[in-house]
């Protein structure tokens, strides 16, 4: 085992693999960008290097660089993680140069299946199944377009360098095909610097079956048994699970066989995952899956291989690139369970999956669920790294108990100061079609307008948040519990929920614990009956909120943000103060009204910024001139950015 390693990644992954190294007593050195100064990863290592600004091409893509900070720490290895340098294999070789071993497959491995099209040609010849297609190099446009005939369609144009879902067009009819395979080429050229695009026929019920392999220097290759990917969005997994529903034994051993034999045909160590498409229609059946590519790395879904295996894939990394053996044969290894695990991301379903910022105000996840993540509270996301928050990994007897806790795990997941995905997983996981089994990679596209409406908001959160508003639920501050002397003194909240929508709440306090609460012209009852726990007229609700800086949030079934609009109208000293405009929520410049050197009267409408669905316009706090603006159109903001500094009065 390694004395020290070097890490050479970012966010969840890295945290991942310290946790292990620390177990077994590994010393571990981070590298970060710049706008990485102060993240969990690093915070967690025993050293860290700064490896330059925060774009990833002058950062986490230098190569030489972290080659240069392991040598210079003393490291004996780097573990890549995965994306990045991970399946670079020059970078391999250049590890190799300098002396160090890379925890991970040879650079030989990596190149055999870095194109998609020479990796189907030697699966064949491997006598690994691979989807009918066409793999070759002739780009012309009238021989794709023969080939697609003679293949039937639909077909799928797909780039031969490629991944999550760039350069990828889906081709009903014979008259789409050219301006497809144009689009498809121009993207992979943009996307990879190669345009070169394989035709393949397309399967009409696709599932995505991966098998976890793994093997070491010594000749020696294992399966960890399958994976179920097929809930994606934009060709990108959404949630994972293992085992598949529906797999027979008869499939399995069909498919690790297969998977075990396109690793030793390339002589591959460390963890791999094969990947194949699984034609769903009528079972799963043992001829009726097709090579789709290699992944020379570990796997951001690897979680749920250790629950049902009960194995430690990074341990295993640790020790093979160490130069031990595998430490179980396959007859020793057996399938445990169930497990599903679900990504958390900052983004906003409603718009097309859109990545979002935001600091994490709240952060809070189950105990008895497994978190890997690479974030705390108080942390931004940022706009220049992938939005994930969290992986969300249940492991249960059977796959009813996985998905009941798993259904639990997401509400008990609270995520507030940022848009995330969490309402539409439970959508997702409460789906019959998924809970039943019975879907495939379409099911996400097939739904989306039933897993992105708009959900009504239910009076009794908003009755929830205004009072959290209103501060009156907090120890020690019943500000709203006081008595007129014919009636209880009101107060008026108003919020915006999530979806944009504004109300007005008007609360009084009829002691300590119970308040009448007046919403649309009707009048309720809510009373806390202990933490967590409240009675809105005659139901009983489980339900928890906190306040942020972005406002307000209900847990309950599920999650509901509110921002509270008064500070939002102000005409600029809660905006901003005396001098400055400063953002009130994260959010995205969507007018900016003024430049540097104009004057401005109080009350002038300055920068229009979109947030939660919502535009607010920041005006001028006083009369003056602007001296600096701190933004442009269309950047996304932190909330408590300044956005515009005022002359200084003399």
């Amino acid at each position: 085992m390694f004395k020290k390693i070097l890490i050479a990644n970012r966010g969840e992954i890295a945290c991942r693999v310290m946790r292990t190294a620390v177990k077994h007593g590994v010393k571990t050195v981070a590298v970060y960008s710049e706008a990485d100064r102060n993240a969990m990863h690093v915070a967690m290592a025993d050293e860290s290097v700064c490896i330059g600004p925060a774009s990833v091409s002058e950062s986490y893509l230098r190569g030489e660089v972290i080659i240069e900070a392991a040598l210079a720490t003393g490291a004996e290895a780097i573990h890549p993680g995965y994306g990045f340098l991970s399946e670079n294999p020059e970078f391999v070789e250049k590890v190799e140069q300098a002396g160090l071993r890379f925890i991970g497959p040879g650079a030989s491995a990596i190149r055999a299946m870095g194109l998609k099209d020479a990796a189907k040609k030697l699966m064949h010849e491997a006598g690994v199944p691979v989807v009918p297609g066409y793999h070759g190099e002739n780009q012309d446009g009238e021989f794709l377009a023969q080939q697609a005939e003679e293949i039937g369609y639909p077909v799928l144009i797909k780039a031969r360098a490629g991944g999550g879902g760039k350069g990828m067009r889906l081709v009903e009819q014979p008259n789409d095909f050219s301006n497809a395979l144009a689009s498809a080429q121009r993207e992979a050229l943009a996307s990879f610097g190669d345009a070169v695009c394989l035709i393949e026929k397309y399967i009409t019920s696709p599932r995505h079956i991966e098998i976890q392999v793994f093997g070491d220097d010594h000749g020696n290759v294992v399966h960890l048994f399958e994976r179920d990917c097929s809930l994606q969005r934009r060709h990108q997994k959404v949630i994972e699970e293992a085992p598949a529903p529906g797999m027979t034994e008869e499939m399995r051993q069909a498919m690790g066989k297969a998977a075990v034999e396109a690793a030793l045909a390339i002589d591959y160590s460390g963890a791999g995952t094969v990947e194949f498409i699984v034609d769903g229609s009528d079972g799963l059946k043992p001829d009726q899956f097709w090579f789709m590519e290699m992944n020379t790395r570990l796997q951001v879904e690897h979680p749920v291989t250790e629950a049902i295996a009960g194995c430690d894939l990074v341990e295993w990394q640790l020790r093979i690139a160490s130069g031990e053996r595998l430490p179980c044969t396959q007859q020793e290894l057996e399938i445990d369970g169930w497990s599903m695990e679900a990504r958390i991301y900052a983004e906003d379903v409603g718009k097309g999956f859109l990545p979002a910022t935001g600091t994490l105000h709240h952060l809070e996840f189950p105990d008895y669920a497994r978190v890997d993540t690479g974030v705390r509270q108080g942390d931004v996301i940022s706009p220049f790294y992938d939005p994930m928050i969290a992986k969300v990994i249940v492991h249960g007897a059977t796959r009813d108990a996985a998905l009941r806790l798993m259904r639990q795990a997401l509400r008990d997941t609270h995520a507030a100061g940022t848009v995330t995905n969490t309402n539409f997983l439970g959508d997702l996981f409460d789906h019959q079609d998924f809970a039943d089994g019975d879907f495939d990679t379409g099911l996400i596209d097939r739904s989306i307008d039933q897993l992105t409406e708009s959900t009504q908001v239910p009076e009794s959160m908003i009755a929830i948040a205004a009072i959290e508003a209103a501060g009156i639920n907090r120890q020690n501050n019943h500000t709203f519990t006081a008595f007129t002397l014919w009636q209880p003194l009101g107060h008026t909240v108003r919020l915006i929920d999530q979806y944009g929508a504004e109300v007005s709440v008007l609360l009084e306090g009829e002691s300590s614990e119970q308040w009448r609460v007046t919403l649309n012209e009707t009048v309720h009852r809510l009373e806390k009956q202990g933490a967590g726990r409240v009675r809105f007229d005659e139901a009983t609700i489980d339900a928890s909120c906190v306040t942020h800086r972005a406002g307000v949030s209900v847990f309950s079934d599920r999650a509901w943000h509110f921002t509270v609009l008064d500070p939002l109208d102000s005409s600029g000293a809660e905006a901003g103060g005396g001098d400055l405009i400063i953002a009130p929520m994260p959010g995205q410049i969507k007018i900016v009204n003024v430049k540097p050197g104009d004057s401005v009267v109080s009350g002038d409408a300055l920068i229009v910024m979109e947030a939660m669905k919502m535009e607010h316009t920041l005006t001028a706090p006083r009369d003056g001139e602007v001296n600096e603006l701190l933004v442009s159109l269309n950047d996304q903001v932190e909330d408590g950015s300044i956005l515009l500094r005022l002359k200084v009065e003399e």
